[in-house]
């Protein structure tokens, strides 16, 4: 415990920040550490000083986090809402924390109350949009219709094919999704015991409308989601939803064993690397609790992969297979070999 310690605090004063950091500063005050005003605690092991949460990754963008922190203690937080996510993409995660307050937007107003806010679009005042290619909901709303490639295109479009997801299979409106990639929220909960999906976590759910299905269905799901060029968060908490601001490489902020279900459309894919990947589905594994689930959405791979890396890769992890299901991406032709997976998979009750 004493060399964990001292670990620590050579890291903090040697390893993460050679060069030393001006006193008073606003990033210095961020890294700490700072000591404990009643001495040593019990509770931290008898360490009497307090190291603040830093991504592990921020030393090495020392410049871009002394840019993040160089604000007016008090004042009014720069509006660097891009700049700040690309440090977190890098590592940098979670940030430090700040002393300022966010600018609120002008003429803003109270939100839709429930269960009307599901599926209203919420006023253009409600978010400051400097951040964003857009500057209006319409804006967003019409870019699934046009050119270029964005972040989940079409999904804060809620009358248009965001409405139907997860509700209906191929061309049919009923719910029957055996032997299909396209698992709908009702086949999927009628796999599993009644009324034991309670809580879960939809990680990269874009706009929120998964959690906005299980709400009709009186679960409670909470959407992990970032902002490429898009308000993503404030778009799910309007929505009357719970949205965390994280990035696929962070730990799932749960503890051990609390989660009905988890569920994960198309992120956790190929494009991470193996490690990163392993240890995502590790901590999917963590913070369900026995007996419960995984709906793994259209994962994407090529066929060489799927053999070769990923179908032993779930097998370490072991889950047990309630439904599995592998067919061929076809829209870049069969020549591609591009391969989704979807996959119903449970954490042993053992």
């Amino acid at each position: 415990m004493e060399a964990a310690r001292e670990e620590q605090r050579e890291a903090a004063a040697n390893g993460l920040w050679r060069q030393e950091l001006p006193p008073g500063g606003e990033l210095r005050l961020a890294v700490g550490p700072h000591r404990l005003p009643l001495g040593p605690s019990r509770l931290l092991g008898g360490e009497s000083e307090m190291f603040p949460a830093l991504g592990q990754a921020c030393h090495r963008h020392r410049g871009e986090l002394e840019h993040y922190m160089n604000y007016t203690s008090g004042g009014e937080c720069p509006s660097n809402e891009a700049f700040a996510q690309r440090l977190m993409l890098k590592g940098c995660e979670p940030l430090p924390r700040r002393r300022c307050r966010p600018r609120t937007p002008a003429g803003y107003v109270e939100p839709a109350p429930l269960p009307a806010s599901l599926w209203a679009i919420p006023p253009d005042t409600s978010i400051v949009w400097d951040a964003y290619t857009c500057k209006n909901y319409s804006c967003l709303v019409n870019r699934g219709r046009a050119r270029g490639t964005y972040d989940c295109k079409d999904c804060f479009d809620l009358g248009g094919r965001e409405k139907d997801r997860w509700m209906r299979r191929g061309g049919g409106m009923d719910g029957d999704d055996r032997g299909s990639l396209d698992y709908t929220i009702d086949g999927v909960l009628a796999a599993v015991p009644r009324g034991t999906v309670r809580i879960g976590l939809d990680i990269g759910g874009g706009s929120g409308t998964f959690a906005a299905r299980m709400r009709e269905r009186g679960v409670t799901v909470v959407t992990t989601t970032t902002n490429f060029d898009g308000p993503f968060n404030s778009f799910v908490a309007a929505r009357g939803l719970v949205a965390l601001h994280l990035n696929v490489a962070a730990r799932l902020p749960f503890a051990d064993g609390t989660l009905d279900l988890v569920h994960s459309m198309h992120v956790l894919s190929s494009w991470i690397p193996d490690a990163v990947l392993e240890l995502a589905l590790f901590d999917v594994y963590r913070v369900l609790r026995p007996g419960g689930v995984f709906w793994l959405d259209h994962f994407f791979c090529l066929g060489a992969q799927l053999d070769a890396t990923y179908l032993p890769m779930f097998e370490r992890i072991g889950f047990e297979k309630l439904r599995w299901n592998a067919g061929r991406k076809l829209d870049r032709g069969i020549e591609m070999d591009e391969w989704y997976i979807s996959a119903l998979l449970r954490k042993p009750r053992r």
